[in-house]
């Protein structure tokens, strides 16, 4: 299994990136993140996940563990396969699709060129109960993540929230309280989230 590559960019081209490693040249499909980052400074490293066909084998891209995590948990569900699981991966921050799955936001998801509203229900559904913060980047892109997010028991609080049904801003906003209470566990805070909300 091919997990890892670093070296120098021979040639890219619409998402694919010809990776010279060693004397041998792999060329990988990535996300926008990891085809961004390579294409721009000619060289770098990837995580990568190996494909195995029928009609051959491919390589997938990614700029960091959570990424290919997150890949990997988007083609475990039927009818998802590598390609759609690198549009979604290329339509949005990954903390932001995340917080997509967790609050079943269908309607968001379904957007993405390809999905469509019932892969998006799938996908909803039999990721939600899965996504922690362990999906998310140690430095997410998006620039609007709140300070109530900040470490794994807060995101963890309040992905907790936003599958029992909570908007993603009163989540946020009950989590910061509850830190603000002293509750520095997430049993605590979501108990103290909770009654705020309530």
């Amino acid at each position: 299994m091919i997990g890892y590559l670093q070296g120098k960019v021979l040639h890219h081209s619409n998402g694919t990136v010809l990776l010279e490693t060693g004397g041998v040249g792999y060329e990988v499909t990535c996300s926008a993140s990891a085809y961004e980052v390579l294409a721009m400074q000619g060289k770098g490293a990837i995580y990568t996940y190996l494909n195995v066909r029928e009609d051959g084998f491919y390589l997938y891209g990614f700029i960091s563990p959570e990424e290919k995590s997150m890949f990997l948990k988007l083609i475990s569900v039927s009818g998802v396969g590598p390609k759609m699981g690198i549009a979604i991966l290329s339509s949005m921050p990954l903390n932001d699709l995340a917080f997509i799955i967790a609050s079943s936001d269908s309607k968001t998801l379904s957007k993405v060129k390809g999905v469509g509203k019932k892969t998006a229900e799938r996908i909803i559904l039999e990721l939600r109960e899965n996504i922690s913060a362990i999906d998310l980047p140690d430095e997410p892109k998006s620039t609007k993540k709140s300070a109530s997010a900040s470490n794994p028991e807060t995101d963890d609080a309040v992905i907790a929230l936003l599958s029992l049904g909570f908007s993603r801003s009163e989540s946020e906003k009950a989590v910061q309280f509850a830190k603000e209470q002293g509750a520095d566990t997430i049993e605590s805070i979501i108990t103290i989230a909770l009654q705020t909300i309530k």
